[in-house]
């Protein structure tokens, strides 16, 4: 197969495999950690008026759906690219880095777990997935 039409393939793939796990995490978090009571988390706007209820707790399977999201979708581009592996497991951090900027403009949280979302959940994912992609090929 062609490097270019693989490599195209490989961001598709870390993308869409991410959100997946992203996903997943956040579809099973409510059972694991309830919302608050009252709570409408099937909008938008449910969850903008009702995010002064959420505690510390109701933020860990959000930041864990971000970060292993993107470790997960680093970790196939980086394993299955043709050329760049750690750049293309980097090009998924910054896709969905630039989600989570998104995320944090739309959906007013607590300024402690914007920060942490951002720094931590996804280019030093992308990294260590990458990172652990590329030592498994060696």
């Amino acid at each position: 197969m062609n490097s270019t039409v693989k490599n195209i393939l490989t961001v598709v793939a870390g993308i869409i495999i991410g959100g997946i796990v992203n996903m997943g995490l956040i579809n099973i978090s409510g059972s694991i950690i309830p919302p608050p009571e009252g709570v409408d988390n099937t909008t938008m706007e449910g969850l903008k008026e009702s995010m002064h209820l959420f505690q510390p707790k109701h933020f860990i399977f959000p930041f864990l759906a971000h970060a292993l999201g993107t470790l997960v979708g680093a970790f196939i581009a980086a394993k299955i690219a043709a050329t760049r592996k750690m750049t293309f497991a980097l090009v998924i951090g910054a896709f969905f880095l630039i989600g989570g900027i998104t995320s944090v403009m739309m959906l007013p949280s607590p300024t402690w777990f914007s920060i942490l979302d951002i720094v931590g959940a996804y280019i030093p994912m992308a990294y260590i997935g990458g990172k652990l992609a590329i030592k498994k090929n060696n």
